[in-house]
């Protein structure tokens, strides 16, 4: 590619308009070894994220010696993208330095945080040395620090390196000020609370057991995944009605934690946990705490992969299961789609999930989480992928639903404009 060509363009629009149509349109279009596409969604399932959802909770002591390592992963991709010389070396040695990548190339692939994931992509792909170069959401899962090192270093290979990069991107703040050209793939309509929002602010908080003052408590809590320390001695509780935001880096152990609250970790059966005034192990089954939560993550994301009406995923929440495996009733059809209405997806009932953009399959996971009217909401990075517009509307509907009564919420992003008003306390965990 000549020198003139490269540049950073951006493609910018609302979700579901067609970006990352766009995209393998254009990957095909410019057919080349060098050319290199990686989409950075949620719903992605290559060989480094397949039943990662569950191997890090439950499969973590079946490592073997046949279990790759990350540098032995990165190392092969190296070799199989071109020769290994010096320079090559160097550009290797850099991307692991940038990403802080020297301390993880010993540890086994499926203990990898979601956004260290990410990183692992991008350097894989950067290894490849492409002239082009079409990332679709960078960004997202990744720390401020991150996100502008990666910011960064993509502006030094456009220019450097002679690399022209297409970002695709739906968040307007994504959009960085040295981008040579915008492409407008649709409009985004301002934002207009929702009547829709009144109703959900009346709707009546129903009775339970699980009403308790205190939502949870944990005292010195620790996990390790073999020789890696995720959570040290931790002491935390969260009270009824507290809106918490659990902030940190990627690795800090932010969804290991919610994994313990989600009664998604066998090792939280050896922690001193008590939920909803019920002491963990003692007799209180999986499934009546999910009853009581509602959760949506990364990982939930990449593990649903059925091809489902979208109405039926979102049903699936009142079921605690990833993915559908009992009918809903008409009754329970009615519940969703009431709540699609609330969060403007209604005309996705119908649509299969896995054709939906992956901004719209997140719509209708965080939809998911609010259906059965939880005591505790678990939102880890809800707003993924999502517009200017979709990204509002979720703050909106969270901050609404937060104002009723024994509603409890614990709230995961990495960036500081997407927490809604309601957020009146923050834990910050850092990495062991």
């Amino acid at each position: 590619m000549e020198e003139q060509d490269a540049k950073i363009t951006v493609v910018f629009g609302p979700n579901g308009c067609g970006k990352t149509l766009w995209a393998e349109q254009m990957r095909r279009q410019l057919a080349s070894d060098r050319v290199r596409y990686v989409a950075f969604s949620d719903a992605y399932g290559p060989a480094t994220d397949k039943a990662y959802y569950l191997q890090l909770r439950w499969n973590q002591h079946d490592i073997d010696q046949e279990t790759p390592l990350v540098g032995q992963l990165l190392q092969r991709s190296y070799l199989l993208s071109g020769a290994d010389t010096p320079e090559r070396q160097a550009i290797r040695d850099r991307l692991y330095a940038l990403f802080g990548f020297e301390s993880l190339l010993d540890k086994y692939i499926i203990l990898l945080s979601s956004g260290e994931l990410r990183k692992f992509q991008l350097i894989k792909t950067l290894m490849a040395n492409p002239q082009t170069l079409i990332l679709d959401n960078p960004f997202i899962g990744l720390d401020a620090n991150t996100r502008q090192q990666v910011s960064d270093l993509l502006y030094r290979l456009s220019r450097e390196q002679h690399i022209h990069i297409y970002l695709i991107l739906a968040r307007s703040g994504d959009v960085p000020s040295f981008a040579d050209e915008v492409i407008d793939m649709g409009t985004t309509p301002p934002f207009h609370p929702s009547p829709a929002l009144q109703q959900l602010a009346s709707l009546p908080s129903s009775s339970t057991d699980y009403q308790q003052p205190m939502v949870i408590s944990m005292r010195n809590v620790s996990i390790r995944y073999g020789q890696r320390t995720i959570l040290k001695d931790l002491n935390w509780e969260v009270r009824n009605g507290e809106r918490w935001a659990l902030q940190g880096p990627n690795g800090s152990g932010k969804s290991t934690l919610l994994s313990l609250v989600c009664a998604d970790n066998p090792q939280g059966y050896a922690c001193d946990i008590t939920l909803f005034g019920h002491q963990r192990g003692s007799g209180e089954s999986i499934w009546q705490l999910k009853r009581h939560i509602g959760y949506v993550s990364p990982e939930m994301h990449r593990s649903y992969l059925r091809d489902l009406p979208a109405v039926n995923v979102v049903a699936s929440g009142l079921k605690d299961t990833v993915g559908l495996y009992v009918r809903p009733s008409e009754e329970e059809k009615e519940q969703c789609r009431w709540w699609m209405r609330l969060f403007g997806i209604d005309d996705l009932a119908t649509r299969s999930f896995l054709h939906l953009s992956s901004g719209q399959q997140r719509m209708v996971l965080v939809c998911r989480a609010f259906v059965k009217d939880p005591e505790l909401l678990i939102l880890d990075e809800p707003l993924h992928g999502l517009d200017d517009y979709n990204r509002m509307l979720v703050r909106h509907v969270i901050d609404t639903f937060c104002q009723r009564p024994n509603k409890t919420l614990i709230m995961v992003t990495h960036y500081a404009d997407e927490l809604p008003p309601c957020i009146n306390k923050h834990l910050f965990l850092t990495k062991q």
